[in-house]
């Protein structure tokens, strides 16, 4: 049984080790170095204190996915605008939880006055995200080709 709900500190752990997944064999950040536990805890309260949801997976008493905002530009006029970032562990795709995240993560920015959620997403050939957000109503808005460079690409 999956259970999504708020992430709390000993998420951390978890978290880390699946973004650092992502970093090392993905392209769905653009960052090169995993951080440290450390560093992904700075970066959770950061977004839990501006109010924004952070949450976790769960199956099995185990963290297998995890999504959350942040302000899409630090000014104040995109204060109802939020950039989401979703991960699952690997072996998790397919199952549905990236639905299930990314939905109750909709919902709660919506409790919260959030207006818009953008997801930025870094490769075209990252067919999950662009199929995942695609089925949950987001529309593609623009392109920006080759920003980014990772893996020799």
């Amino acid at each position: 049984m999956i259970l999504i709900r708020p992430s709390t500190d000993a998420d951390v752990p978890a978290i880390t080790s699946i973004y650092a997944h992502h970093v090392l064999n993905g392209t769905g950040t653009f960052e090169t170095e995993p951080p440290s536990e450390a560093d992904m805890a700075v970066r959770r309260a950061d977004v839990i204190s501006k109010g924004l949801p952070y949450l976790v997976a769960e199956d099995g008493g185990e963290v297998v996915g995890y999504v959350y905002g942040n302000w899409f530009k630090p000014r104040a006029a995109y204060r109802y605008s939020v950039e989401d970032s979703i991960y699952l562990a690997p072996g998790q795709q397919g199952k549905g939880l990236g639905r299930a995240l990314l939905s109750e993560f909709l919902a709660r920015c919506e409790a919260v006055g959030v207006r818009k959620v953008m997801a930025v997403i870094g490769d075209s050939a990252n067919a999950g995200s662009v199929g995942l957000h695609r089925a949950l109503g987001f529309q593609d808005v623009g392109v920006v080709k080759s920003c980014g460079w990772k893996f020799g690409r």
